[in-house]
């Protein structure tokens, strides 16, 4: 019985964390798929695109060898003048004449892009061009927004759960570490025998079964047999409804044996689980100097790793890029020069919205307690003092 027990047990657990698992996994494969299709529907609207020659951009090349022609061999006198003209003449031009499309909307240029706009980054550097493109990216982040907070709102909470036990059993270490310095033999000692006293006092009712109780009650064999029938089955209808909730405990176990009741059990735990997202954030209560720390460490980590394929970058601006992005502003004004490479750091990505997004929920909370603050000093100091009359 042994041997059979133990794969069965190792199975029922093996189900019990994928019907778990599975909400999540939902949430995240769903974004990685809509990711997908969305680069492969740009990729092939924007990087399919002729590029026609327009008059403005004729216009433009004209006035610019203009220009080169009209600097002459004396730099020095016409610098100042040609770096005005330069200066308003690529001023009129459109970013879009220099780009080509099938290099900048390739499969991973396009997943790039997909990922800036349900993100709500946004860099700038790349937009659709055509009339289809810019109607289908309002429609991609109509549905790709919501999928993208309803992402970070889910893996907020394993991220809350983490940093909540975390710093629990921090702050327990820390307390044992100053109870333990505070604390004496001697003093120790007479605690831990009041405790062993206090809990040796300690005495657990068991519910009696009905043998006891009619063997506990002496009079019972005095009285009539027809007043004893009858206390007897109230005492039944007593102890009947003090075993209602082990029968309906020991009911649930009977569905290991019929797999239809047993499917319908972990779909309505998936249920559950699907109807508990984001209340594990609003638990959430670490101190907010805390969530900065573990910000600036996260981001330090990236701007270290950041500048080896983005050689245009150094320390300093691979940490003001991460912080942008993290903290979906996206200015675009620091352009990768190898998305793809970066496109593998989208899990980096989407946790470190998550850590700032729970750092401005943090930072929400403590600023609605102080304005509560503020608001009842201030109605404190308006009220009028009660004036005390003599008798």
């Amino acid at each position: 019985m042994a041997t059979t027990s133990q794969p069965l047990r190792g199975k029922t657990t093996c189900k019990k964390i994928f019907w778990a698992v599975f909400p999540h996994a939902c949430f995240i494969l769903s974004l990685v798929i809509y990711a997908f299709l969305g680069a492969l529907m740009f990729s092939h609207i924007e990087g399919s695109r002729e590029v026609t020659l327009s008059e403005e951009y004729r216009t433009f090349l004209q006035n610019l060898t203009y220009l080169a022609r009209k600097l002459s061999d004396n730099v020095t006198e016409n610098e100042k003048m040609f770096k005005n003209d330069i200066r308003e003449l690529f001023s009129t031009a459109d970013p879009v004449w220099f780009i080509n499309p099938e290099e900048r909307w390739s499969f991973f240029g396009s997943l790039f892009f997909c990922c800036t706009v349900f993100t709500t980054v946004g860099y700038g550097n790349t937009y659709p061009v055509t009339r289809i493109g810019k109607h289908l990216c309002m429609l991609y982040a109509l549905f790709g927004i919501p999928l993208m907070f309803l992402v970070l709102t889910d893996m907020g909470d394993i991220l809350a759960t983490v940093l909540s036990k975390s710093y629990n059993e921090f702050r327990k270490l820390q307390s044992k570490i100053q109870a333990s310095k505070l604390c004496s033999g001697s003093t120790c000692s007479k605690r831990n025998e009041l405790k062993s006293r206090a809990q040796s006092k300690i005495v657990i009712n068991e519910p009696l079964t009905i043998m006891e109780v009619l063997r506990s009650q002496s009079g019972m064999k005095r009285r009539p047999v027809k007043y004893r029938n009858v206390e007897l089955f109230e005492m039944l209808i007593a102890r009947e409804n003090e075993n209602t909730r082990p029968v309906r405990t020991k009911s649930i176990e009977r569905w290991s044996s019929c797999p239809e009741l047993a499917r319908e059990k972990a779909v309505s735990r998936v249920i559950e689980n699907f109807d508990k997202i984001g209340k594990e954030l609003e638990k959430l209560d670490v101190p907010i100097v805390l969530m900065v720390l573990v910000i600036f460490v996260y981001i330090s980590c990236a701007a270290a790793i950041l500048p080896n394929w983005e050689k245009n970058m150094d320390f300093q601006e691979a940490f003001y890029f991460c912080f942008i992005t993290l903290t979906t502003i996206g200015f675009g004004d620091t352009k990768l020069e190898h998305p793809k490479f970066f496109l593998f750091f989208s899990l980096y990505i989407i946790i470190g919205m998550e850590i700032v997004f729970i750092a401005f929920k943090l930072g929400q909370d403590r600023l609605i307690v102080l304005y509560k603050k503020v608001i009842s000093f201030c109605a404190e100091k308006k009220m009028p003092s009660k004036k005390i009359y003599p008798k």
